[in-house]
């Protein structure tokens, strides 16, 4: 349930236009999803291994701190609490609240209680109603999840489980209700044809041959954000029953289950929808157009309802597990000393809180366009620099499976990852192939990235010197 609920956020029912422009084809599009797949199921088989060898509470920043030093346990710690994981719940705190407001119109991002108080050109302060209720969503999760684990587990269960069967619903209505002959017939019938193709750099799209190449690797930002968080399952590793066995059973069965379910969700927008409109939809919101090309008069409430628990419970999911690895930090002097304390409910507390706050702050300063006067969030720009520096930190932990391979040969291992040395070997190989796009041909997205990991350096210094 940690996997799934994590996993299915918002962005399944978001990306696939933005990808859908850069592939600039159906058959692309469906093929960036794959590959996107590939590698992440290739990871969690790699990453099952390391958890099953180390069930500590930490995750990945023990797998990082083992097999090469607490410096880079630490930075990965850092950028997670930083960016990758407040960032994240803070966006998808945001997504419940844009939902809702489609059913109580009073909620909204431009329905201000402070209106927007610019500190810079480009950025502002603010408290809209939407911002107010993203909030009090991340401290009432925060405080149900300092209640103790069977409060995150009950709410994980009931909400994953409700929005998995609204998935698997949307599917089933696209391929069956929403079936367009004239749709399929244009989609599947040319599926490698490019079509309103975006620019991915100055005289570059996916109407070449290597363009094609390129647009499926930046295509991947999309994807591989809305597959992301699977990893969530090893920051709870210490409270998981028997998990040298569970945890990579959940890795696996997990992210299988998610990424064949994305893949059908991407074929039942092709099949509801011509290319063009899934490119074109709506503030990119193609499951809502899908839904409203089905049922027109009530489609884009169900969707609404369908979103907004899909978010509740990934925004759950996100808080109960990211404040493990804070708790493992802490533990090694290596973080505030009492995030590494657990209250009377045998939880953490502290990093529960600290998470919550900083994640709440994230919701509140707004980018603004100076050209089109329009307001941003912050957490989306820092979201996007991120992506790439967590797909550094998931080739770094891979790689460390070949390290302690080596270092510690002797090791108890309960499980060792099926296809070793090639599927991690593959992982690393097609992960730093993307890594090398979009340093090249995303450069104001990604290497503001390494700056953000890079402040982690003199913060582990500050705390590595700390009496």
């Amino acid at each position: 349930m940690v996997v799934v609920g994590s996993m299915i956020g918002s962005g399944i029912f978001l990306v696939s236009a933005e990808m859908a422009r850069q592939t600039a084809s159906p058959g692309l599009l469906l093929a960036a999803w794959v590959v996107t797949g590939v590698l992440t199921l290739t990871a969690a088989l790699s990453y099952g291994e390391l958890a099953a060898m180390m069930p500590r509470a930490g995750g990945q920043y023990v797998y990082l701190r083992e097999a090469f030093s607490p410096l880079w346990g630490f930075l990965y710690g850092w950028t997670l609490f930083m960016v990758i994981q407040t960032g994240t719940i803070a966006a998808v705190a945001v997504g419940f609240a844009r939902y809702t407001g489609y059913l109580v119109p009073s909620i909204s991002e431009d329905r201000y209680i402070i209106p927007p108080l610019h500190v810079t050109p480009g950025y502002a302060l603010s408290l809209s109603t939407a911002q107010l209720l993203a909030v009090a969503l991340i401290a009432l999760l925060t405080w149900t999840n300092t209640r103790g684990l069977d409060w995150g587990k009950m709410i994980q269960n009931v909400f994953t489980t409700t929005k998995t069967l609204a998935l698997i619903g949307l599917i089933a209505v696209g391929v069956s209700l929403g079936w367009n002959a004239e749709a399929v017939r244009a989609n599947f019938g040319d599926l490698w044809t490019p079509r309103g193709a975006a620019p991915l750099g100055p005289g570059l799209n996916a109407t070449t041959a290597y363009g094609m190449f390129i647009g499926l690797a930046v295509a991947q930002v999309g994807s591989l954000f809305s597959a992301d968080a699977w990893n969530n399952i090893t920051f709870t590793a210490g409270e998981v029953k028997e998990p040298r066995r569970n945890i990579p059973l959940a890795l696996a069965l997990g992210t299988g289950m998610v990424i064949t379910l994305f893949l059908l969700a991407n074929v039942a927008y092709l099949v509801t929808l011509p290319f063009d409109q899934i490119q074109q939809a709506p503030a990119d919101r193609v499951a809502t157009a899908t839904l409203e090309a089905i049922f027109p008069a009530v489609g884009a409430a169900i969707m609404a309802i369908g979103i907004m628990i899909s978010t509740f419970g990934c925004a759950n999911g996100l808080i109960l597990a990211g404040a493990r690895t804070y708790y493992a930090m802490a533990r090694d002097a290596l973080f505030f000393r009492r995030v590494g304390t657990l209250n009377e409910y045998k939880v953490p507390q502290w990093g529960l809180a600290l998470q919550g706050i900083w994640a709440a702050f994230l919701v509140l300063p707004r980018t603004y366009n100076t050209t089109s006067r329009a307001y941003g969030n912050l957490y989306g720009d820092l979201l996007t620099y991120v992506i790439s520096a967590a797909l550094m930190f998931y080739i770094l932990t891979i790689a460390g499976l070949f390290r302690l391979r080596a270092t510690r040969p002797d090791a108890d291992r309960p499980y060792t990852v099926i296809g070793y040395p090639v599927l991690p070997a593959l992982y690393i190989g097609g992960a730093a192939a993307i890594l090398i796009v979009l340093f090249t041909y995303q450069t104001a997205t990604t290497w503001p990235g390494l700056v953000i990991v890079l402040a982690g350096v003199p913060a582990y210094l500050f705390w590595r010197r700390r009496p």
